[in-house]
């Protein structure tokens, strides 16, 4: 059976974090947790050490700077590469993603995809108590980046997703520096030029009910900008080749 960890960064997720893993585990009870903390002054990091000394199946990794989504996803990887697992999954601590629908995605892993990803914009995507504004802004934001990066992926934003560690490891990690959703986006974009196996699954998004979002206008701003540089250099043929997958196949949609 494969080895899987689910990485959950966290700041400030004290109201919410314990109601996920106890879901990921009560659906996956072999999955292990690895809940990466980014110094949470309102007590989520104490708590996450609790959750992982009542439960072996949960552990915790203190970091003690607020960097970035991205800087905390890079040291949950290196982490789970270091330790032999075959599947790294990201999900949010939020309660956003659902981690009744990690079946479905492990079994993306399973069937050979190098990268699977929960989308909200295919059919059977749901999602709940968001705006319309929020929608449009999300949909708008997407669609720009499928544009200029010349993307088939339908949700290159979505944080629920998962990587055969075989292919994780083809990445140099301390090269990918976005931080924000302009991680999600990077990471995605690098996958798919490489010629990966890349599956998605509709997943239903759930607006979070405890703490604050962490959007802000410098994340957009930096997704925007980097998205467009992305974009330009690659139809001028210089976009960096980071990725390299030695037994990649076609792309699963």
């Amino acid at each position: 059976m494969a080895k899987t960890v689910v990485v959950i960064p966290t700041y400030n997720e004290i109201g919410s974090i314990a109601g996920v893993v106890e879901r990921v585990l009560a659906t996956e009870p072999t999955a292990h947790v690895l809940v990466v903390d980014d110094g949470s002054p309102d007590g989520t990091g104490e708590l996450a050490d609790r959750l992982a000394a009542a439960d072996d199946r949960v552990q915790v990794l203190h970091r003690t700077e607020k960097n970035g989504l991205g800087a905390a996803y890079g040291a949950g990887f290196r982490w789970a590469l270091a330790r032999d697992y075959d599947f790294v999954v990201e999900m949010d601590a939020d309660g956003s993603h659902q981690p009744e629908e990690l079946p479905r995605l492990i079994a993306l892993l399973e069937g050979g995809n190098d990268l699977a990803i929960g989308t909200r914009w295919i059919p059977g995507g749901v999602i709940v108590n968001w705006p319309a504004y929020r929608k449009l802004i999300s949909r708008t934001g997407t669609a720009y980046a499928r544009v200029l990066l010349q993307s088939r992926l339908h949700d290159l934003t979505s944080g629920y997703r998962g990587f055969r560690a075989d292919s994780l490891r083809t990445i140099d990690l301390t090269t990918v520096n976005s931080q924000g959703y302009c991680f999600q986006i990077e990471m995605a974009w690098l996958f798919e030029r490489s010629g990966a196996r890349i599956g998605e699954f509709p997943i239903t998004f759930v607006e979070r009910a405890e703490g604050a979002s962490k959007m802000s206008t410098g994340i957009v701003v930096e997704a925007l900008a980097k998205v467009t540089g992305w974009g330009l250099s690659s139809m001028i043929g210089r976009a960096p080749e980071r990725l390299a997958l030695p037994t990649a196949g076609p792309a699963s949609r």
